[in-house]
């Protein structure tokens, strides 16, 4: 007895000793995907160069500005067909020495509401002109002292002033807890990564919805009698500047536009920081042949000056050959008074030195005069006073619409609307790829050995530049073949070769067991900066503006992991099951739907449709997950009818935030597929070995 149990212990060590570092393949996986994707990144930025070099007259000039306007507008998905009621009313305000304001809210769409400042000069005396000014990411919005500096000091300079938050700040947080008193997600960044993925689904952009609140305003400007409508322009800082570029391409009655701490080049910013929020990602950008430039050249021949800080996260070298590239071409109109660049030796932000220079560059282009600029002393008001809202926030006053309330709706018109079956060939069209027809060159890197299998560490070869690294876990050698499991987990291959975890425990119950990192997952992630800047978004983000998405590879490599198992020597073709953890359920399942050789597939803990997603107020880790326009061609339970009658396990699905979804909810979400042969729907009891708990899919 007592060497019995000497001998589990001893298996039990061996099995617990396979550490993260043990089951590490060991290449630089990840930095092969940014390399494949820098090297078409940049493949474009030389094809674009060529294209603006060939723009030497007014008529090319004036043809490229149609193409920006056009391709940019699909790129967004769209603006909204109709200009609907403003409903704008003043719900409150103040008045100063020298001006007044009033607090406003109005409706960019219905019931999607925006609160806003409106400065005037007090007493009025003439039509003014007016500045649209948009703030950056700043907790509070238009309220931000720094941006308040801005709003008074123009406002003091003879300029209305409409200041509008942007949504996911100040008082239109669209995550907010009210019992806890902040956003759930956090301001800013945050909340619209999290609105702006869902849009992605239904071939939109949050950047539309920006872009529509700006040229809303200026609606509500031509509305008030104080105002010049000929002199309206747009000013903003960082998030702010990214919306006064959109502006210059989308609202042609803007006199002037001062973007600050934002433009930059993306052949710097890609080897930089990288992409951004969701509304500085325009899906297809980079793959239609456009840059930064094309922002501040489809405002030509009027005003547009560049605002810079030569120690920004923006890179200020982008900047500087931006506005080289935009002057030349200013020149060819006849303008090139009109391209202004102004940099100062500082950080990130709307400091005083550029908020003088948009004064200087609207002061001469709305008002006909040379000044310095100089910002008169000012004091700031509580943010209170500049409330909208009788709480600080629509959600706990009167409410309104979100992006994601508006986006899911248009997800169900698309869902609506979606008729016939789905393709092989459709599915990997969408994805963007070709199915592999022959497996993979596959090296060994090392082979561990454990008391009843062993694990071999394997690069898989996607072609010459790009590997992706897997672990095959073999038992004894059996009399017969082999069934084989492909496990793909969004926790990484090694989570699940570690002691205890399933693809171990299968290895042990008599399976061949091929566990991957697609690439951008486990070892083949890249670097992330933030919880919001996760390296799936990151590295998605980088996909979606070449007109690819990360779901695309990743599914080509688990079709290239199906191949290698079913060409293996000890290994039955015919047994081959595929197991997705997590977003992988999704990966998985798309990979079943096109590979008919993929004989049994189960989902675990995966959410179980785009639709699921966007309806989510929260959601987590589906960036790799998401195809733009994805909801127009077919959802996840689509291709469940692809794989029918094969056996199909969904087990323990999950809400897109992760928890396990109620087996009511899920039978719901799934009543149109209830009937489909070979599916079920399940639960897994914690602690049930995989062995046990898959018996009967794998056929033992």
């Amino acid at each position: 007895m007592r060497s019995l149990l000497i001998l589990l212990v001893a298996g039990g060590r061996l099995a617990a000793q396979h550490s993260e570092a043990d089951l590490r393949v060991g290449g630089n996986y990840g930095e092969m995907l940014e390399r494949r994707l820098a090297g078409i990144a940049n493949r474009r930025l030389d094809e674009r160069a060529g294209k603006i070099a060939a723009l030497r007259d007014r008529a090319s000039v004036a043809e490229r500005q149609a193409f920006i306007r056009a391709r940019m507008l699909e790129e967004i998905g769209g603006l909204p067909a109709a200009k609907t009621p403003l409903n704008a009313r003043v719900t409150g305000g103040f008045a100063r020495e020298g001006y007044r304001v009033e607090n406003v809210i109005y409706e960019s769409l219905p019931g999607f509401k925006v609160t806003a400042n409106l400065y005037l000069p007090d007493p009025v005396r003439m039509r003014y002109p007016a500045v649209i000014g948009v703030a950056g990411h700043s907790v509070n919005g238009k309220a931000s002292a720094t941006y308040q500096h801005a709003w008074i000091g123009l406002v003091k300079r003879g300029y209305v002033v409409l200041a509008f938050d942007p949504m996911g700040q100040g008082e239109r947080s669209e995550y907010f807890d009210s019992h806890a008193g902040r956003s759930r997600t956090g301001i800013g960044v945050a909340e619209h990564i999290m609105a702006g993925v869902q849009c992605l689904l239904t071939g939109t952009a949050i950047a539309r919805y920006e872009i529509w609140d700006g040229i809303r305003a200026f609606d509500y400007l031509l509305t008030r009698p104080e105002v010049d409508p000929k002199r309206i322009a747009v000013a903003g800082n960082s998030g702010g500047g990214t919306q006064t570029a959109y502006l210059a391409v989308f609202e042609p009655r803007l006199a002037a536009a001062v973007a600050s701490c934002y433009m930059t080049s993306w052949r710097q910013l890609w080897d930089g920081p990288g992409p951004q929020d969701a509304e500085q990602v325009f899906p297809d950008f980079l793959k239609d042949g456009f840059d930064f430039g094309d922002f501040f050249l489809a405002f030509a021949p009027k005003p547009f000056l560049m605002t810079t800080a030569i120690r920004d996260y923006f890179p200020i070298e982008g900047a500087r050959n931006t506005y080289r590239e935009a002057l030349r071409l200013f020149e060819h109109l006849g303008a090139s008074a009109a391209a202004g660049y102004f940099e100062y030796e500082d950080t990130h932000g709307w400091s005083k030195p550029r908020r003088e220079a948009a004064a200087r560059w609207l002061d001469k282009h709305l008002q006909g005069k040379e000044t310095s600029g100089a910002e008169p002393a000012i004091r700031t008001e509580p943010e209170s006073l500049l409330y909208a809202t009788k709480t600080g926030q629509l959600a706990t006053s009167e409410g309104s619409e979100t992006v994601q309330s508006l986006n899911w709706k248009l997800a169900q018109e698309l869902d609506r609307s979606r008729a016939g079956s789905v393709s092989a060939a459709k599915v990997l069209g969408v994805l963007g790829i070709e199915a592999p027809s022959k497996a993979p060159h596959a090296e060994s890197k090392g082979i561990i050995r454990g008391d009843s299998y062993s694990i071999e560490k394997l690069e898989l070869e996607v072609d010459a530049e790009v590997k992706i690294p897997a672990l095959l876990g073999l038992p004894p050698a059996p009399d017969g073949k082999l069934s084989g499991v492909i496990c793909v987990s969004s926790n990484g291959k090694a989570a699940e070769f570690r002691a205890g975890q399933d693809a171990l425990e299968l290895t042990r119950s008599g399976h061949a067991v091929l566990a991957i990192d697609p690439r951008g997952m486990g070892e083949g992630a890249g670097a992330g900066r933030s919880d919001a800047y996760s390296a799936a978004y990151r590295m998605a983000a980088r996909t979606w503006l070449l007109g690819m998405s990360l779901a695309g590879p990743q599914v080509e490599d688990v079709l290239l992991a199906f191949r290698y198992l079913a060409a293996h020597p000890r290994i039955d073709p015919a047994r081959i099951t595929i197991l997705g953890k997590g977003s992988a359920g999704v990966l998985v399942v798309m990979a079943a739907a096109v590979e008919p050789g993929i004989t049994r597939v189960a989902t675990e803990r995966s959410v179980l449709s785009y639709l699921e997603i966007a309806r989510a107020r929260i959601h987590q880790g589906v960036a790799n997950l998401v195809i733009p326009g994805v909801l127009r061609h077919f959802d996840v339970p689509d291709l469940f009818a692809m794989i029918s009658p094969r056996p199909l396990w969904i087990v323990s699905p999950a809400y897109p935030n992760g928890a396990v979804m109620l087996p009511s909810d899920a039978g719901e979400a799934l009543s149109a597929w209830a009937r489909l042969p070979g599916l079920r729907i399940l639960e897994r009891p914690e602690g049930w070995p995989a062995g046990e708990f898959y018996r009967e899919l794998l056929g033992n």
